[in-house]
């Protein structure tokens, strides 16, 4: 299944020689940035997201929603890993060829990639993140999904994946996370709200500002962010 995309007429390599001709066109030193952005960049941007996502939700919001919300964000990591691990298989069994093996012309920013194309790992662990996020916190997961969706971008503009590759990263990393979401946090919020009522993890949870909200005594074991009560309004405002 090597040959999803190896006809210059189909769309697939029509829009990976646009997308990294850009790059052709571009001075050398945005290049070099765009292999660091595509490369690390985007993915410790993302890491930094999650930190702050973290920082702010513990000192603001109720005890619930402290809770709720570091249940997420404990699950967004774990969701990436486990999309990295259904990627293996997916990999192995298409054996897509890297663009630049079947394709001349391209701007390759980035050598060394010997690997298969289909699924990109870069794009699965972004979107598993930003959907994992996102749970956690809608404003702060929008935020990391546009990460995502730049490194998809970035990695097609580097010439080491086609769009379609990306495409699905962007989908597994999606479904991984939302769809083992309930599960996750079904088994995760207890663990954190016990973390939270606990005396040296509650500050991992709630800060000694916020506990002016209802304190730590308050802190209780809240529904599950997918369709629960946390997910309304009041969490959409912790970071305004």
């Amino acid at each position: 299944m090597a040959g999803l995309a190896s006809d210059g007429s189909n769309p697939d390599v029509s829009l990976l020689y646009d997308i990294n001709g850009l790059a052709k066109a571009a001075p050398p030193w945005l290049d070099r940035v765009m292999e660091f952005v595509g490369e690390y960049g985007i993915v410790l941007a993302m890491v930094l997201l999650v930190l702050w996502c973290w920082w702010s939700v513990r000192r603001r919001g109720t005890p619930d929603d402290s809770v709720s919300a570091v249940a997420g964000l404990v699950w967004a990591p774990l969701a990436a890993g486990i999309a990295l691990l259904v990627n293996i298989p997916i990999r192995g069994f298409v054996e897509r060829p890297r663009p630049f093996v079947d394709h001349q012309g391209l701007d390759v920013l980035v050598d060394g990639k010997t690997d298969f194309s289909f699924v990109s790992d870069h794009a699965t662990l972004a979107m598993a993140l930003g959907v994992g996020v996102f749970v956690a916190h809608r404003r702060f997961g929008l935020a990391a999904i546009g990460l995502a969706l730049a490194e998809g971008f970035a990695r097609v503009y580097m010439g080491v994946h086609y769009p379609t590759d990306v495409i699905g990263g962007l989908a597994l990393g999606t479904a991984v996370a939302l769809l083992l979401a309930p599960l996750a946090l079904a088994l995760l919020t207890p663990l954190v709200a016990a973390v939270a009522r606990s005396d040296r993890g509650g500050r991992l949870v709630r800060s000694r500002r916020a506990d002016g909200v209802g304190g730590p005594e308050a802190v209780g074991i809240p529904e599950s962010r997918i369709g629960g009560p946390a997910a309304g309004t009041e969490q959409n405002g912790l970071a305004a």
